[in-house]
C-alpha cells in the first residue's frame, strides 16, 4: 500500500469515525478566529474559549480592541499563558486588521502571513475553516498522529509536515482530515496515555499499533 492508498483509506474512515468533527475554537466572526489562535499556543482551546468571553465583553470588534491598552488586554488573556507576548500580538494584528483591511482580515494565504502572530499552522486553518480554501493545519495531534500513521517518516517540524501531506492528501480534504485528527487525538490516540489501539478505527493500518 503505498502512502497515498493509505492517505485516502484513513480519511474516509475518519469521515466515518467523526463526521462532525470542526475547529474546536468558539468564533463566529473571522477576526475572533485570528485572537483564538493566537491565545491557543501552548494553551487548550476549551480554557480560550472561556477566556474570550471576557475579552468580548469589554472589547467587542476589531476597533475596540485594537484602540485598547496593551496591558488591558494582557490582564483578561493571562491565564492562556505567554500573556505579554500574546497581548502585544493581538494588539498589533487588531491595528493591522482596522488601519490597512477596514477591520476585515486578508484572504491571501500571503497576507495573512504578515499578521503579527499568524504563523502557517493559523493563517492554513483561516484558509480552510473561513474562506473553504485548500488547507493543512500541522498542529501537535497532526504532527504526532500523521507519523504513527505513516504517512511521514519521523518528520516533526510543521512546515516539512505541512509539505508532505499536501503530496498524499487531496486538497478538498485537507482541512476536515486536520479536524478530524484532532478528535482522534483526543479520543484513541492520546499523546499523554498510552493510545488505545483496540478502539482505533484505522489500527489495521496503523505501522505503530500497540508502540
Amino acid at each position: 500500500m503505498t502512502k497515498q492508498e493509505r492517505a485516502l483509506e484513513i480519511i474516509e474512515r475518519l469521515k466515518r469515525e467523526y463526521p462532525d468533527a470542526t475547529c474546536t475554537l468558539d468564533y463566529n466572526e473571522a477576526w475572533k478566529l485570528l485572537v483564538s489562535l493566537r491565545l491557543a499556543a501552548q494553551c487548550t482551546d476549551a480554557r480560550v474559549n472561556v477566556v474570550v468571553e471576557k475579552l468580548y465583553e469589554k472589547f467587542p470588534d476589531v476597533e475596540a480592541l485594537a484602540a485598547a491598552d496593551v496591558d488591558e488586554i494582557e490582564k483578561i488573556v493571562h491565564p492562556c499563558g505567554l500573556g505579554p507576548s500574546k497581548a502585544r500580538d493581538i494588539s498589533a494584528c487588531m491595528k493591522m486588521l482596522r488601519d490597512e483591511y477596514h477591520g476585515g482580515i486578508p484572504q491571501t494565504f500571503e497576507e495573512l502571513l504578515r499578521l503579527p502572530g499568524v504563523g502557517r499552522k493559523s493563517a492554513n486553518l483561516v484558509m480552510g475553516d473561513v474562506f473553504g480554501k485548500p488547507a493543512i493545519v500541522t498542529d501537535t495531534h497532526c504532527i504526532r498522529l500523521v507519523n504513527r500513521m505513516g504517512l511521514v517518516d519521523g518528520i516533526k517540524e510543521p512546515k516539512k509536515v505541512e509539505m508532505e501531506l499536501w503530496k498524499i492528501i487531496p486538497p478538498e480534504e485537507g482541512s476536515d482530515f486536520c479536524h478530524r485528527l484532532v478528535f482522534h487525538g483526543r479520543d484513541v490516540c492520546s499523546a499523554r496515555k498510552k493510545p488505545d489501539c483496540e478502539m482505533c478505527c484505522v489500527r489495521d493500518l496503523c505501522p505503530q499499533i500497540g508502540v
